[in-house]
């Protein structure tokens, strides 16, 4: 994953105004304390958006006056605990606390959700397809906490540079309709793509889905490694049902060895109603249950200045120990 910071971010431009304010202020009275700041997030979940944080903080902190202790990408983290704590100069990384909240709320939102739907898939893989959910700018960072949380890989190119994985997914239904037949598009897509692409055809376009799955076998033979159901809501949806008949009629025919993958308004929930009732899915894809999780909220405190243990009220004053943080700095 790219650390480097932005401009707009080293800037400031990103920031809550009322910190650049604090910044004029110290500066015009020439107050720059060394100040110890920890920030913890307000539930439980996946921590992901850390090493994005140490980067801009390596790009800001001056090194010898600096000291930084993290919990590491992908852990999990509890309910108030402290899992980055900074000690520097106030006026080096000050500017920077709406940053690192937002980079530490939304990738550990993003890597929660994703640790849910693998955790109730019970080992069958599960792909992040959400990218197109949300804003081009965050989808490779939306893509790399899915994977951070643990699924197999994801749809978007850049989330998978991000990721150092292979991009997830073959046609889409444009191009089945453009083209007019669910065979042809798919004979079209295994004469033209490489052979390290796998061959999955969308079979829920024109035809039953179990009918359409037999029609691609049969033209593509040992070619074709899945079929994906994505049966939209006005049709049903996928059900155990589907996944099954689906399963049966491939195997009747011969097929048994093209792999059935899942996809259309997945969740946790329903990933495990699939794994629980025993269908034969073997694989998952999960868009807006993982790119539209809701933001960890995560707070920044001061506990010291200058050596000094200090704290708002509700909180205790002083460093709060937490074995597992790692001097990064």
């Amino acid at each position: 994953m790219n650390v480097s910071p932005s401009q707009d971010i080293l800037s400031g431009k990103t920031a809550d105004v009322y910190f650049r304010r604090t910044l004029d202020v110290l500066k015009a009275e020439g107050l720059n304390p060394v100040t110890t700041m920890e920030i913890f997030p307000n539930r439980k979940g996946v921590l992901c958006g850390i090493k994005e944080a140490l980067g801009l903080l390596r790009a800001v902190l001056p090194c010898p006056q600096s000291e930084v202790w993290a919990l590491p990408e992908g852990e999990a983290m509890e309910n108030k605990e402290v899992i980055l704590r900074i000690k520097a100069p106030y006026q080096s990384y000050g500017l920077y606390e709406t940053a690192l909240c937002g980079m530490l709320a939304h990738g550990s939102g993003w890597a929660t959700a994703a640790r849910e739907c693998v955790e109730a898939a019970g080992g069958i893989p599960v792909i992040s397809f959400g990218a197109r959910h949300v804003h081009p700018n965050v989808a490779g960072v939306m893509d790399y906490a899915a994977v951070t949380g643990g699924c197999k890989a994801c749809s978007s190119i850049l989330g998978a540079e991000m990721t150092g994985t292979l991009p997830s997914g073959t046609m889409p239904h444009s191009l089945i309709l453009i083209m007019g037949d669910t065979v042809k598009a798919t004979l079209a897509f295994d004469r033209h793509m490489p052979e390290s692409i796998g061959r999955v055809a969308l079979v829920d376009t024109f035809k039953d889905e179990a009918e359409e799955s037999l029609r691609v076998a049969e033209a593509l033979g040992q070619r074709l490694a899945s079929i994906r159901l994505d049966t939209p809501a006005e049709r049903g949806r996928v059900t155990v049902e589907l996944v099954r008949e689906v399963r049966a009629r491939l195997d009747l025919a011969g097929f048994g060895y093209v792999k059935i993958f899942v996809s259309g308004g997945l969740d946790a929930e329903r990933i495990r109603m699939f794994v629980d009732s025993g269908a034969p899915a073997d694989g998952f894809g999960v868009g807006s249950y993982i790119s539209g999780a809701r933001p960890i909220d995560f707070t920044a405190d001061i506990h010291e200045v200058d050596g000094r243990p200090i704290a708002k009220r509700g909180r205790i004053p002083g460093i709060t120990p937490n074995q597992r943080l790692v001097r990064i700095i």
